[in-house]
């Protein structure tokens, strides 16, 4: 089954809080075992000092994944997080994020996942993530 850029977007649309669906992720990419999404920059989800917060881009690699996995698997499905680690490295700042998802490991019940956020025209990450999801369905 060919998983789109359009599948992944309607995937947004349908199943994310419209606190996630305000972060104005934009899917840029999908393969069998991979996705791209951008978030867009935003004085909005700045912090003090200007760059963009943290709490914003672990939400969005959050968000990424559940499109990674769904690409990975043909189809979105109910899961859930299970764990996510966070390590950021350099601030955001007036840069759309670039969010490339990796899924290592999918099991039948588990499935597993690197995540890189690099700044638009950065070649060094502002942060990496990795994280674990039930599969629920």
């Amino acid at each position: 089954m060919t998983f789109s850029a359009a599948d992944a977007d309607k995937i947004l649309a349908d199943n994310f809080a419209p606190w996630v669906l305000a972060l104005g992720l934009t899917v840029q990419e999908t393969g069998e075992r991979h996705a791209v999404l951008r978030l867009p920059w935003s004085g909005e989800l700045a912090r003090d000092g200007g760059g963009l917060s943290g709490q914003a881009m672990m939400a969005a690699a959050d968000t990424a994944t559940v499109v990674a996995i769904s690409a990975a698997r043909g189809g979105y499905g109910p899961m859930t997080t299970v764990q996510q680690s966070t390590s950021f490295q350099r601030p955001v700042v007036g840069a759309d994020v670039l969010i490339q998802v990796r899924v290592t490991k999918l099991g039948k019940r588990m499935a597993f996942a690197d995540i890189t956020l690099t700044p638009e025209g950065s070649d060094e990450p502002a942060a990496t993530a990795s994280t674990v999801y039930a599969l629920l369905g």
